[in-house]
């Protein structure tokens, strides 16, 4: 399978209670080769009714004595299995990835399939491990009545999972395989552009033995399949990925419904560098944090600080790696960055350098913003901000592989510059000045802080936002708590 592969061989109707499902309506919207713009496939538009009966079979297997009495071990051993049977498909998953999501075929290979097989053997484990507390309690009354009370940990219920398009396979399994190790069971939406590999994630997760209506995926817009999935009333629980503003809106519909929700949302990330770091070191760390995915990662390091005696140095070294990256559909060897998701996205993206460029900001790389030829291809490019103006650039998410860097002169002004944000997602410190790196670790107001990398994650770290940039964490410990209710239990004898 390659990015002529035949439309026909693709997996493209909604999973529902263990099944492929059309839409009910007959309802359908295109997908598209962003290397190519070419259409892919046509896919389900799901709507409310389609919605419903996901949700309603999800709550079913919930309910069953197939799944929520299910033994741990057997959860874990299900996800195991899910995790072989991945690993097995790697070549077909990380084809279909690179042909809907345009990424190097390389990291389709590493990030997204190997990364989704690590993450599900990791959470398996957790099936097993969710424990209670045993509580010594104070009540005197009535006379001579004694207490015994403790909590145990229960699965909140039907979980809707809203994944986005920058790393739809790993994402999706960054959502189900907590959500199913605690025993909920999961509607998961991909997003419109990028629903091939979850789909397929759900059959496979079939064929590995889950129950029918465990994990149902289904596919639509998000204005429509999204909103009914949020507000249906047997969902006990939503956990969205994706941009500030999406997240704001299903933020005030989980409140009005007062139901639980987990925010991943958008980021404007800092990487800061001190002027001890080695100029080389700093540009190759610089370049790797924001053009890594084409600059499509919540986040990229998409605004730089460096320290004025070295600013010039790395600045135009950033700028002439950009400069030297060759763009090309993510089948080719040669190429070293993909398009970006959508032709929407790219006039985005497009429309954002150019604001930059008249506000003032002077555009270093290549002067070309988009590539030539077909497909959604945006430069890699560099925007000089000496004067520290308030671009829009340096205020506003691009979610594409523009890099925006200004110098400083002390550490208080470069921790004040750091956090002037609404975002708060992440940010990264290069120095090899320890005493300086806690300081900025201690005073940057976000939920991952690096020293000398970025954009590293792992299943056993907590990963989410301050401010804007969302509500909860992913991953380790904490997800436990995202997915299960805590009940008390007080025994009186």
């Amino acid at each position: 399978m390659n990015d002529q592969v035949r439309t026909e061989t693709l997996h493209t109707k909604m999973f529902i209670n263990g099944e492929p499902t059309p839409s009910a309506a007959g309802k359908t919207f295109p997908i598209f080769n962003p290397a190519t713009s070419k259409e892919l496939a046509q896919i389900p538009d799901a709507t409310a009714e389609d919605i419903d009966h996901a949700v309603r079979t999800s709550k079913q297997a919930f309910e069953s004595d197939t799944w929520r009495r299910m033994p741990p071990s057997t959860r874990e051993r299900l996800l195991l299995t899910l995790a072989d049977l991945v690993e097995k498909h790697t070549d077909e998953l990380a084809t279909l990835e690179t042909l809907n999501q345009g990424k190097l075929l390389a990291f389709s290979k590493m990030l997204e399939v190997a990364g989704s097989v690590q993450w599900l053997r990791y959470m398996a484990g957790w099936a097993t491990k969710i424990e209670g507390t045993t509580l010594d309690l104070s009540i005197a009354f009535p006379p001579g009545t004694r207490y015994n009370a403790s909590t145990k940990r229960v699965p909140a219920g039907v979980v809707a999972a809203i994944v986005p398009w920058n790393f739809p396979l790993l994402m999706a399994v960054w959502k189900i395989a907590p959500a199913l190790a605690c025993g909920c069971t999961v509607v998961l939406k991909p997003a419109e552009e990028t629903p091939l590999t979850a789909i397929r994630l759900a059959e496979l997760a079939y064929e590995a033995g889950f129950p029918p209506g465990v994990f149902n995926v289904v596919t639509g817009r998000g204005e429509t399949a999204g909103a009914a999935l949020v507000k249906h009333p047997l969902v006990n629980k939503v956990t969205f990925t994706g941009s500030t503003e999406v997240g704001r809106i299903i933020g005030r519909q989980c409140a009005d419904d007062l139901k639980r929700a987990s925010l991943e949302l958008g980021g404007k990330s800092p990487v800061i560098v001190l002027d001890d770091c080695d100029p080389r070191t700093a540009i190759e760390g610089a370049a790797g944090a924001i053009f890594f995915n084409h600059g499509q990662v919540c986040t990229a390091g998409s605004r730089l600080y460096v320290a004025r005696s070295i600013y010039d140095e790395v600045v135009q070294g950033i700028a002439a790696v950009a400069d030297g990256i060759a763009l090309g559909s993510g089948f080719d060897a040669a190429a070293q960055m993909g398009p970006m998701v959508s032709s929407r996205h790219r006039d985005k993206v497009v429309g954002m350098i150019a604001q930059g460029k008249d506000e003032g900001g002077e555009v270093l790389s290549r002067d070309s913003a988009s590539a030539d030829g077909d497909g959604y291809f945006v430069r890699p490019t560099v925007i000089a901000n000496r004067a520290c103006k308030p671009l829009s650039v340096v205020k506003e998410e691009v979610f594409g592989p523009v890099l925006v860097a200004m110098p400083y002169d002390d550490l208080e002004e470069v921790l004040a510059q750091a956090n002037d944000s609404e975002y708060g997602l992440g940010a990264s410190v290069w120095t090899n000045q320890l005493d300086k790196a806690l300081r900025l670790v201690d005073g940057i107001e976000a939920g991952t802080v690096w020293v000398n990398t970025h954009n590293m994650v792992d299943p056993a770290m907590p990963f989410g936002g301050f401010k804007a940039s969302g509500i909860g964490r992913e991953h380790g410990r904490a997800i436990v708590d995202a997915y299960t209710e805590c009940k008390s239990v007080c025994i009186a004898y």
